[in-house]
């Protein structure tokens, strides 16, 4: 009996002890986050909930947004913690059971960073959630993070808010230390005019677009632009051998397949997928291809356009691929850019963050079922376009538009 009590007294400091070095990791976390900047997407969360989710793609600033929210809203101490759910500690601990010792500890406030990385995550939450109401909990995850199918049922206890990375107008932010309103695409429409005046007295927009849509889009351009896009081949090398296998379960042949996949793509994009030849050159059946291009697109690697077709199946083959942003046109692709393909995958990209852009038969997009964009160059007519209502030009290297012929890069003042 003196031995067990011993043993369990023994638990209790071993467990406090590691507590204790989780807390230190916490405060020098915090010390050293940066408030200069911070993303708009803090104000859109309503934090008072009691589980909160926040997707995105590897590198666009998750782990910081969170950080930044903490060190605005809290003093350092036991009612709050920042974790990481890759550290070692939780090789050999459940969260559960942390989380129940946090509780006992008059813990309040826990933030989860990079759940997929724990194998039971979805459970566990669910556990904690209807075991410590007490306990408000924000969690981050890769984009690839399936909520709905899930093996627990967190749709209806988590509110989830996805992550985009960068727009132009948050670029200019991070880059210049120039702050400038975000604009709905009604306002783009009606007064784009009226938005070149107020960009224009600033800055030059169309030398920074381009900047922009070289190395613009993960915040990470600020601490690593000269190896900036080296880094972002680590990113998606991490996506493609680490996070995509986890959460969908694919094993070393398959991952050598989606690189391959990866790679056909990327001498290509965008175009219209002929499925019987990607499937013979990539070795990957027709069905399963169909699965990896939409893990591909999970993981904001691509995206893919689809035609405005009600209830068919989103597991169907895309009308059109693109990568998912501009960045990676230039880090993955295997000869120069292609600046039809640039301008075209910055337009979708951060269109597709607020509505809904499906494949147009007469022009490049259709955007929520009213909005019709051709998009191009000076030289750009709207002879495609004639005659078909809320139709527009969509014009890079201008600084001013005319009537429906709207600059391109005003687009990215939509968040």
């Amino acid at each position: 009996m003196l031995f067990a009590l011993s043993n369990f007294y023994v638990f209790l400091l071993f467990q406090n002890s590691n507590m204790e070095k989780l807390f230190i990791k916490h405060r020098k976390k915090i010390n050293f986050t940066n408030l200069t900047y911070v993303r708009n997407i803090i104000d859109n969360i309503v934090w008072k909930d009691r589980l909160i989710g926040i997707k995105g793609a590897r590198g666009v600033g998750k782990t910081t947004l969170i950080l930044q929210y903490i060190k605005r809203n809290f003093h350092f101490g036991e009612d709050n913690i920042y974790i990481s759910l890759d550290d070692v500690y939780f090789s050999g601990n459940s969260l559960i059971d942390f989380a129940e010792n946090f509780v006992q500890n008059k813990g309040k406030y826990l933030f989860l960073d990079e759940v997929h990385r724990y194998k039971n995550w979805a459970q566990e939450l669910k556990n904690i959630y209807d075991d410590f109401p007490e306990l408000k909990v924000v969690f981050t995850g890769s984009s690839i993070l399936d909520i709905v199918k899930a093996k627990a049922d967190l749709s209806r206890r988590a509110v989830i808010y996805k992550m985009p990375g960068l727009s132009f107008r948050e670029y200019l932010l991070f880059n210049k230390n120039i702050e400038f309103e975000k604009y709905s695409l009604n306002d783009i429409i009606d007064k784009h005019a009226d938005i070149s005046d107020i960009v224009t007295a600033k800055i030059k927009p169309i030398p920074e677009f381009k900047e922009y849509l070289q190395s613009g889009y993960y915040p990470f351009f600020t601490q690593y632009s000269e190896t900036y896009h080296s880094r972002l081949e680590q990113v998606i090398n991490l996506v493609l051998e680490i996070d995509i296998p986890a959460m969908k379960h694919i094993n070393n042949d398959g991952i050598t397949k989606l690189k391959k996949l990866l790679y056909i793509i990327s001498c290509s994009v965008p175009f219209k997928p002929n499925i019987k030849k990607l499937s013979e050159k990539t070795g990957i059946s027709r069905n399963s291809l169909i699965y990896y291009l939409n893990y591909l697109e999970e993981a904001n690697l691509l995206l893919l356009l689809q035609k405005n077709t009600l209830g068919v199946s989103a597991l169907q083959k895309p009308e059109k691929i693109y990568f998912d942003n501009p960045n990676l046109i230039y880090t993955l692709s295997h000869q120069e850019a292609n600046i039809g393909n640039v301008r075209e995958t910055f337009f979708i990209n951060q269109l597709s963050v607020n509505h809904k852009v499906t494949y147009s038969q007469k022009s490049d997009f259709l955007i929520d079922n009213k909005y019709t964009f051709e998009i191009g160059g000076k030289n750009k007519t709207t002879k495609q376009i004639k005659g078909i209502k809320n139709s527009f030009i969509t014009i890079d290297n201008i600084e001013y538009g005319y009537k429906n012929k709207i600059p391109l890069w005003i687009f990215g003042f939509l968040y």
